[in-house]
C-alpha cells in the first residue's frame, strides 16, 4: 500500500511539475499579445508597464541600446495595417515585421522579443529608416498567403522547416538555385519592391531597370546564373522563431559583400555572361520570413538596410 502511495505521490508531483512548466510558456496567441502590447508602448514611448526583466538586453540596428533610446523616442505610431506575427511557443519567441511611424513618417520594422518565465529577456529591433523617402507600395498590405494558416497536411516539422530556411542562403552562398527547395510560384520581396518572379513590370519599367530580366526569373532559376555572386557570405544567422501552425520561419542574419569579384560571371541568361559588382565593400543586417508548405519556399518577405562592411550584430 505504502509503495503505491509512493506511486501515485509521484505521478501526481510529476503531473504538477509538468503543469507549471507548460504554464510558463506562452502560446501563441499570447505571444502575439505581448508584441501588440510591446508595440503600444513603443508609440507611446513608455516602457513601463512591459514585463521587463532586470538584465533585459536590447540591440537596434546592431547597437546595444537602453531601454528608453533609440525607437522608444523617435516611434510616432503603428503598426499600420502591414503588419506579420511569427510567434513561436516551443522557443518562447515572437518575430514582428511591419510599418510602424517614426517622426511621423512610415519606417519599416522587423522586432524579435525573447520570453522567459513571462519576462521580456532579449528584444531585437532592425530598423530600415526611411527618411523622406516614401516606402514601395506593396508595403501596405501583406500578400495574403503569408497570413493564412498551413493545413495539417501540408505542415513539416520544425526542424524540416529550420533546414530548409538556412538552404536559402545556402543557395545564395553557393549561386546554386536547386540547394533550395523553391515551389515553382514563390517569390521574393525586399522592403516591399520584387526581386525574384516579377511578372508585373510595364516594358517601359524594364526598360529603365537593368536588373529586369533576373527579376522575372524564378527564385531557383535567378540564383543559379550567378547573380548574387557579389554576396561573399551570409553569417550570425538567427533563426529565432518557427510559427508551425503558419508555416512560417523568422531569421536575422548579416550579407556580407567584400566588393569581389569585381566582374560577375553569368550562366543561364541570354545574351548576358557577366555583369559588374557596382556596389563595393559593404554589409547588409537582413531579416527575412519563409513561408514553408509541402517543404517548399512559397514566399519570401525580406528587409534590410546598408551598413559599413564588417559590422556586428551586437549579440556577439
Amino acid at each position: 500500500m505504502k509503495k503505491n502511495s509512493t506511486i501515485i505521490g509521484l505521478c501526481v508531483l510529476l503531473g504538477l511539475l509538468t503543469f507549471f512548466s507548460c504554464a510558463d510558456k506562452l502560446d501563441r496567441h499570447a505571444l502575439i499579445n505581448l508584441m501588440e502590447q510591446y508595440l503600444a508602448a513603443l508609440a507611446k514611448n513608455d516602457p513601463s508597464g512591459l514585463p521587463l526583466a532586470q538584465d533585459v538586453k536590447l540591440v537596434e540596428n546592431t547597437v546595444v541600446t537602453s531601454i528608453g533610446r533609440g525607437l522608444w523616442e523617435t516611434t510616432t505610431g503603428g503598426p499600420t495595417d502591414f503588419k506579420i506575427y511569427v510567434a513561436d511557443p516551443v522557443a518562447g519567441q515572437i518575430g514582428f515585421l511591419g510599418v510602424i511611424e517614426e517622426n511621423s513618417k512610415p519606417t519599416i520594422l522587423g522586432a524579435r522579443l525573447k520570453v522567459v518565465d513571462g519576462r521580456i529577456t532579449e528584444i531585437d529591433h532592425l530598423v530600415v529608416h526611411s527618411g523622406d523617402r516614401p516606402l514601395h507600395p506593396n508595403m501596405s498590405e501583406v500578400r495574403p498567403e503569408l497570413l493564412e494558416p498551413v493545413k495539417r497536411s501540408e505542415r513539416v516539422p520544425r526542424e524540416q522547416m529550420l533546414k530548409i530556411a538556412n538552404s536559402y542562403y545556402e543557395a545564395i552562398i553557393q549561386d546554386d538555385g536547386k540547394v533550395c527547395p523553391f515551389a515553382d510560384e514563390c517569390q521574393r520581396r525586399e522592403n516591399g519592391g520584387i526581386t525574384a518572379n516579377d511578372q508585373t513590370q510595364t516594358p517601359e519599367e524594364a526598360e529603365k531597370d537593368d536588373f529586369s530580366v533576373f527579376r522575372k526569373m524564378t527564385c531557383s532559376d535567378q540564383l543559379s546564373t550567378g547573380v548574387m555572386s557579389y554576396i561573399t557570405d551570409i553569417n550570425r544567422r538567427r533563426f529565432f522563431a518557427v510559427d508551425e501552425e503558419m508555416g512560417l520561419v523568422f531569421a536575422f542574419s548579416i550579407f556580407v559583400h567584400n566588393g569581389e569579384p569585381k566582374i560577375m560571371q553569368l550562366k543561364g541568361v541570354p545574351g548576358i555572361t557577366e555583369r559588374p559588382n557596382q556596389w563595393g565593400p559593404f554589409d547588409l543586417p537582413a531579416a527575412h520570413i519563409f513561408k514553408i508548405r509541402n517543404g517548399k519556399i512559397y514566399d519570401i518577405e525580406a528587409i534590410g538596410y546598408i551598413a559599413p562592411h564588417g559590422i556586428k550584430n551586437g549579440w556577439e
